[in-house]
């Protein structure tokens, strides 16, 4: 059976295409290599003994997308990844996001509406939550508006994905909201690769443990969390890729009981920054020179999920825990800048 993921050369893609060949998926990546590598096929080749069919073509191009389905007309699932995903550059370049965001996925589901029956995973976010009225979040808390632009991307994609499972009744389709993905394989043959600056906590944890920032700030500690720190849901990334899996097999089994539907991702446990660096340090052994500073806009309080629908819908559970997560991303910062 052969699946199509969309921008698996990517941190959360990779290590979805890992988990699909574990279990005997043929896969198809498609990147256009803007924010990834193609070595990384290489360490997908190491872990699971089969290099995956890759292709570079950017999915705004519509004729290269029907170009891409004609020629594989047995693509039986599609996991979406691609897309772009900082929130700063989003509010500084919104047309990009929208365009880059929302049309890539318009293409996609032009083209699975044409088949007989398809299952489709989108990579949501719990950013559509904003700042939740209460702790735990579940599915059925009220979508706010988005901070970013980046945000409503995801918001109106879900939208998009909805409607269009409404009005095709063979398109069957899962939104996976996650909150923060962490870690890497434990192989160290994949990981996090941020370009640039990281816009994300722990690889500038990893980045400043090894040297190659020379602080980290922790923007604020006046919210009103035990230590003052922002609170959040840290999901160690395996534990991600393999709820991909499960929600595929899950459409492709017939095993679904709505045409669309949505499921949180993460531990339930929310972890403050400052735990974070705790948590960092202990299975480290290296001090990290971090310091407080002001608070950083568009930053909500807390954020963690509740896990029920999937643990009792979908079958699936995070196992592993923070210091696992903070381990694994310490041996790849290491084995990158070896």
């Amino acid at each position: 059976m052969k699946i199509l993921v969309t921008g698996g050369l990517g941190f959360i893609g990779s290590h979805t295409v890992v988990e699909l060949q574990n279990v005997g998926y043929d896969v198809v990546i498609i990147d256009d290599l803007s924010n990834a590598s193609e070595k990384v096929l290489d360490g997908i080749t190491a872990i699971t003994g089969k290099k995956p069919l890759f292709e570079k073509l950017n999915l705004r191009e519509r004729n290269k997308v029907e170009d891409f389905f004609h020629r594989h007309n047995d693509i039986e699932g599609v996991i979406h990844f691609a897309a772009s995903k900082a929130v700063g550059e989003s509010v500084e370049n919104p047309l990009l996001y929208y365009e880059n965001n929302l049309s890539s996925l318009v293409y996609l589901l032009k083209e699975l509406v044409k088949k007989k029956g398809a299952s489709f995973i989108f990579s949501s976010s719990c950013t559509v939550y904003g700042q939740a009225d209460a702790m735990p979040i579940t599915e059925n808390a009220p979508v706010k508006n988005a901070e970013s632009p980046y945000g409503n991307t995801k918001q109106i994609g879900e939208e998009i994905i909805s409607d269009t499972c409404k009005a095709h009744e063979e398109l069957q389709a899962i939104a996976l909201r996650y909150f923060n993905p962490v870690g890497a394989h434990e192989s160290a043959e994949i990981g996090e690769l941020p370009i640039g600056i990281p816009q994300n906590l722990v690889p500038f944890i990893t980045q400043t443990a090894i040297g190659l920032r020379d602080q980290l700030s922790v923007f604020g500690d006046d919210y009103p969390t035990p230590d003052g720190t922002c609170i959040r849901d840290y999901i160690h990334v395996v534990d991600l890729a393999k709820a991909h899996v499960i929600a595929l097999q899950r459409l492709l089994n017939k095993k679904n009981k709505q045409r669309y539907e949505v499921f949180n991702l993460g531990t339930g446990r929310g972890s403050s920054v400052l735990e974070v660096i705790k948590s960092f340090e202990h299975v480290s052994g290296e001090k990290l020179n971090y310091k407080i500073t002001g608070r950083r806009p568009g930053d909500v309080i807390s954020a963690y999920a509740d896990t029920v629908k999937a643990n009792e819908e979908l079958g699936w559970k995070a196992e592993l825990d923070l210091d696992e997560a903070m381990l694994s991303a310490w041996k790849w910062e290491q084995k990158i800048r070896s």
